[in-house]
């Protein structure tokens, strides 16, 4: 895990050496182990090394013998050992155990099509000297992030905006666009950002980088999946419990100290099960707890602990964290409405203290139909007589926090008229189209795959995570997983109310019915209860500048308080928005 920061000039023009290693400066958090830099006229590519696999050996960047490829890498590639045995004996074995020589060979042997033989987390920047052209590469769902900013003569890339913003370009004003996505979601969908100009590179996408422009392609396609009929039950719960135990194995591989988040949820204590299986010591497990039992998990985090013997750690925290909003917001580069990232900040710093790497449960509600959300949707008898537009246009709205007439009634009246005709529905309807071979479950989980969790979901870990230098890593998301996941009928995944049916009763045997099949909980805190009593001053306080009327706002607060509406999650929206005006 690592942080990765370089730039391409198409006319040859460098940046100085000092602003470059400024770039890294910027994201030392994500790797305070090590910085390595490549120049060469016109171009640099860095990295902010955390040092997780060959300590000693992996030094970025990896340079070719012949000096002309180059490459820099932030993840992890899981079946590096394997890829590493392909290639010994060849001219290009490899000298080292780092992963990130394993793309050094393999791009020597292959060319940009070996990424398709990965297997981890990963945002990659290949420099090749012979095509006069730069890669970026981007791991299949976005675990790892990648942003460019591009104005036609230099393209800066980094792991985080505020390393891009450290190369010398004028300050992005604010991409309205982006904002009125944002109201809809929120969170800011890829490939938008709140930066004009400053964009993600697609998850599953790579970029050709030349001196004539920037050429992006798929690589990996989820959409492309096929949904697979007619088996039992239990063939898919042999194969899933197969997929999945061999992907906690391959996120093992680590030389330094490694444990886990528990929750107690299923997610996380399939993770830590599957883990102790195959472990010679007691997994190390790290939580938090609250007084307020609504929002305290720690009773079930214990149980799966003493379960699987885990070597269980546990912090009562107090569950006011607003002080912590405005550095989670710097952290982010971009502002999101869910508080959670602040308790997940809370948990990573725990975890931290001990280990260097966590595994996580995250991507398994997305994958399986986890969520309420998803129960209460598709309970509704009329979901089945819907067109497939009506079908759309309802779960995009189930799943939007400000609808467009509340978006226009809380702009001020100029920025209300040039937003009009924006329709956030824009972008989620090809998402739609594409899996259009899909039931209408996987196809609403689709949705969630594509937005809700590379564009929030995964933010989480890894920018709290790499708050305090801490690598997540997410078996669920294991590519095979994902295949196997959208081969399997949505009918098995909600089934008679039940959420992530087959999923439960695939691991009920290794965590236990009570753990399998108890109440979903949201890591979260009661910042809506503050809002009208203890916090009701910092609301008001905290509300962004400029950006919208503030009669309106000043209402949506009013009608909160007075108990008249429910407006948590758009008020906790507004608030972020103003800690990324203050803080970013």
């Amino acid at each position: 895990m690592c942080g990765i920061f370089g730039y391409f000039h198409r006319q040859g023009q460098s940046l100085a050496l000092d602003t470059v290693r400024a770039m890294g400066e910027t994201i030392r958090h994500r790797g305070p182990d090590d910085q390595g830099v490549f120049s060469a006229p016109g171009l640099a590519l860095g990295n902010q090394r955390l040092s997780i696999i060959d300590l000693a050996g992996g030094h970025q960047p990896f340079v070719s013998d012949d000096g002309n490829v180059v490459v820099v890498q932030n993840g992890e590639i899981f079946n590096h050992l394997e890829l590493a045995q392909e290639l010994a004996g060849t001219a290009h074995a490899c000298r080292t155990h780092s992963d990130t020589e394993v793309l050094l060979r393999l791009y020597e042997r292959d060319g940009i099509s070996f990424v398709s033989k990965l297997n981890g987390m990963f945002a990659i920047s290949i420099y090749d000297a012979r095509e006069q052209a730069m890669y970026l590469v981007r791991d299949r769902i976005g675990v790892k992030p990648l942003y460019v900013h591009d104005d036609g003569s230099q393209l800066t890339f980094a792991s985080e905006i505020k390393s891009i913003l450290k190369a010398g370009i004028p300050h992005p004003p604010m991409d309205e666009e982006a904002l009125h996505h944002y109201l809809t979601f929120n969170y800011v969908p890829a490939p938008f950002t709140l930066y004009q100009g400053v964009r993600h590179l697609m998850p599953g996408h790579l970029m050709k980088v030349t001196r004539e422009g920037a050429q992006v392609s798929c690589w990996w396609d989820l959409a492309a999946i096929e949904p697979v009929h007619g088996r039992s039950e239990e063939e898919w719960i042999e194969e899933f419990n197969t997929i999945l135990d061999d992907a906690v194995r391959l996120r093992l591989r680590c030389d330094v100290p490694f444990g886990a988040f528990l929750s107690g949820g299923v997610d996380s204590s399939t993770i830590v099960g599957l883990m102790a299986r195959h472990m010679n010591e007691p997994v190390k497990t790290f939580c938090i707890g609250f007084d307020d039992p609504r929002y305290d998990e720690s009773a079930y985090a214990e149980e799966a602990a003493q379960r699987f013997g885990a070597q269980h750690v546990m912090e009562r925290v107090e569950p006011d964290m607003l002080d912590l909003w405005p550095m989670a917001t710097y952290h982010c580069d971009q502002p999101h409405g869910d508080v959670s990232f602040l308790p997940t900040y809370r948990v990573s710093a725990l975890a931290a203290a001990h280990v260097k790497v966590v595994l996580t449960g995250d991507g398994g509600d997305e994958l399986f139909a986890g969520y309420d959300k998803h129960r209460d949707f598709f309970a509704r008898p009329e979901v089945a007589t819907w067109s497939d537009e009506e079908f759309q246009r309802k779960y995009f709205d189930s799943i939007s926090l400000f609808t467009h007439q509340g978006k226009q009634a809380l702009y001020t009246p100029e920025r209300a008229r040039r937003l009009d005709r924006l329709d956030s529905f824009d972008v989620a309807a090809p998402y739609f189209k594409a899996v259009a071979h899909q039931d209408r479950i996987n196809q609403a989980l689709y949705l969630d795959m594509q937005l809700l969790l590379s564009g929030n979901n995964l933010v989480k870990p890894d920018r709290m995570g790499m708050a305090v230098s801490l690598e997540a890593r997410t078996p669920f998301l294991d590519y095979r997983m994902m295949e196997f996941a959208f081969r399997m009928p949505g009918s098995l995944k909600l089934k008679d109310g039940v959420t992530k049916y087959l999923y439960k009763k695939a691991v009920a045997p290794l965590i236990g019915d009570n753990l399998a099949y108890r109440k979903k909980q949201m890591f979260t805190v009661p910042v809506g209860e503050w809002f009208k009593t203890t916090k009701a001053d910092y609301c008001r306080q905290n509300m962004p500048a400029e950006v919208f009327d503030q009669d309106a706002m000043a209402r949506m607060n009013d009608a909160h308080i007075s108990g008249e509406e429910n407006r948590t999650r758009e008020l906790r929206a507004l608030i972020a928005l103003s800690h990324w005006q203050k803080h970013c």
